[in-house]
C-alpha cells in the first residue's frame, strides 16, 4: 500500500504537491514536503515551508521513505508539475524522463529531437532503492526545482 502525504496549505500553492509513486517491490509508505530557499542573515540560505512562492524561487523537495513490509527494492517515481523545472538530486542517482516517463536516462544523454533535453525538458524524476538501501526500513531523496 503507498500512502501519499502533503501539506494542505500546499495543495493549493501552484498546484507544486505532486504524486509520488513506489513501483514494485516492498510495501512502501512516501511522504513529501516542499520547502523554499530563501536568504538568511549575512550570505546564509535556510529552507522555509513552501507556502508563498514567485518566479524564480529555488524549491527543495524532501522524498521521506518507510518500508512497510516486503523484501527487495523499489523504485520511486515523481511526476513534475508544469509550474517548476528540475536542477538536480542530493544523491545524482537520479533517472529523468523529458518524454511523460516512457523513457529514461540520465540528463545529460537524453535528447529531444536534435538537440540534447535540458533541466526545463524534465517531466519526471525517479530513484531506485537498491535491496540493501531498503533493508534500513526508511530513507530520505531530497532534489531541487526552479519555480517557472
Amino acid at each position: 500500500m503507498t500512502k501519499i502525504r502533503t501539506a494542505a496549505k500546499l495543495a493549493c500553492v501552484l498546484a507544486l504537491t505532486v504524486p509520488l509513486i513506489a513501483e514494485a517491490g516492498p510495501s512502501v509508505s512516501l511522504d513529501s514536503a516542499v520547502f523554499v530557499e530563501r536568504a538568511g542573515p549575512g550570505a546564509s540560505r535556510m529552507l522555509q515551508p513552501a507556502s508563498a512562492l514567485k518566479r524564480g524561487d529555488r524549491l527543495v523537495y524532501v522524498v521521506s521513505w518507510y518500508r512497510m513490509g516486503g523484501a527487495g527494492g523499489f523504485t520511486v517515481t515523481n511526476p513534475l508539475p508544469r509550474s517548476v523545472y528540475y536542477q538536480g538530486s542530493a544523491r545524482g542517482d537520479e533517472e529523468v524522463s523529458v518524454d511523460g516517463g516512457r523513457t529514461w536516462g540520465k540528463l545529460g544523454a537524453l535528447r529531444i529531437g536534435e538537440r540534447f533535453a535540458t533541466p526545463e525538458d524534465v517531466t519526471h524524476v525517479r530513484w531506485r532503492v537498491a535491496p540493501e538501501a531498503a533493508a534500513t526500513g526508511a530513507g530520505r531523496i531530497a532534489y531541487s526545482a526552479i519555480v517557472r
